[in-house]
């Protein structure tokens, strides 16, 4: 006479169960005495499906904790927005967001200032400004970066440059906003046209590498 064993590797973990008494003659199970195996259990198949599919959302969700950062660069003869280019960067891993907002004065050197004009090299402009933002990401632990730069006429009091940048803690997006723009003035090829009353000039920012060699 013998017993019959059933075994489960459910949870990834062994359970036997032991059936006791042993089986008689004629029983239900007499076919599978040879093998002593019960036939498969869906119903524990299926659970182990169910935990299977359970766990899938729980790693998406670790995936949007896991919030991968952003370097959005935007050249554009459009109006600038604080508030849409501040939201870009916004993060819930973040406590602050720092701006730099350049916007048109309306005078220059004891002269009345009708408008600037911006032009700029665009593959140039672009690659200098991304390679700006992979030296902040070097220095502060940043999480999004966001540099918008108008072209053509912007009028007194409108934005031409917004820099957003979002951080865990203040201090290190309020250091990084300062060093993207003093870079960007310094190695980022923008012209810039100033508009008076009865002429105009155009100007390079001082900070820029090549004015020097003029």
């Amino acid at each position: 006479m013998s017993s019959l064993e059933i075994s489960s590797s459910c949870f990834n973990q062994e359970t036997k169960l032991l059936l006791s008494p042993p089986l008689a003659e004629g029983s239900a199970f007499e076919p599978y005495r040879s093998n002593q195996i019960m036939p498969p259990m869906p119903g524990i198949k299926k659970k182990r499906h169910f935990l299977s599919e359970e766990c899938e959302p729980l790693r998406g969700d670790m995936d949007e904790v896991e919030e991968k950062s952003k370097d959005i660069i935007n050249f554009t003869a459009e109006k600038l927005s604080v508030d849409e280019i501040s939201k870009l960067v916004i993060s819930p891993l973040c406590g602050a967001i720092s701006l730099f907002v350049g916007t048109t004065r309306n005078n220059f050197e004891g002269k009345k200032v009708i408008s600037l004009e911006y032009e700029a090299y665009l593959p140039m402009a672009e690659n200098e400004v991304r390679k700006i933002c992979g030296d902040i990401r070097q220095k502060w632990p940043v999480k999004h970066i966001a540099v918008f730069h108008r072209l053509g006429l912007v009028p007194v009091s409108e934005a031409s440059i917004i820099i957003a940048i979002s951080s865990a803690h203040r201090a290190a997006s309020l250091e990084a906003v300062s060093y993207a723009i003093d870079t960007l003035k310094a190695k980022v090829p923008i012209w810039k046209k100033e508009i008076y009353e009865e002429s105009s000039s155009w100007k390079r920012n001082k900070e820029c590498f090549w004015a020097s060699n003029n």
